[in-house]
């Protein structure tokens, strides 16, 4: 793959759309928000405010493609867990005997039912950090770059 002016290799942008404008809020000993300069009558209707921005953002295929991507993976893999973590509840209240079991000397089955629910909490949170990652952060990085450098001139 070609690199392209001011992306990396993946294609991400590296240049910041917002470099030129000063943080404020922390640390401010002004006191105050730095109103931005009035718009002259017919600027304020040719330039889109921050909120129609947004919407526009949120309606575009792009942003509904993040979305479908985190709810392909955040819908199943909740429900995998909650019925997990249901079934350990119940077996432990319904078949006590089941539970008590010993597994290895000291060790029961729910000892090691228990375990394994937080080894199933670090794998899921693993799991949602590569699918992240390799499925929606390019696309959500892209979008907020888009999204910067369209509310860059609106009415924040």
């Amino acid at each position: 793959m070609e690199k392209q002016e001011g992306r990396d290799a993946a294609g991400v942008r590296l240049e910041d759309p917002w470099a030129d404008v000063p943080a404020t809020g922390w640390g401010d000993t002004g006191g105050g928000h730095v109103p931005a300069p009035a718009a002259g009558p017919d600027e304020q209707d040719a330039a889109p405010s921050a909120a129609d921005i947004y919407l526009q953002v949120q309606r575009s295929p792009a942003f509904q493609e993040v979305r479908r991507r985190y709810r392909r993976f955040v819908v199943p893999a909740t429900l995998a867990f909650l019925l997990w973590y249901l079934a350990y509840v119940v077996a432990a209240t319904a078949a006590p005997g089941l539970m008590a079991r010993p597994v290895a000397g000291a060790l029961n089955v729910a000892m090691v039912a228990g375990l394994a629910q937080f080894l199933t909490t670090f794998v899921l949170t693993w799991a949602y950090a590569r699918h992240a990652r390799l499925r929606r952060d390019s696309a959500a990085l892209e979008l907020r770059w888009d999204t910067q450098e369209m509310t860059r001139g609106a009415g924040r």
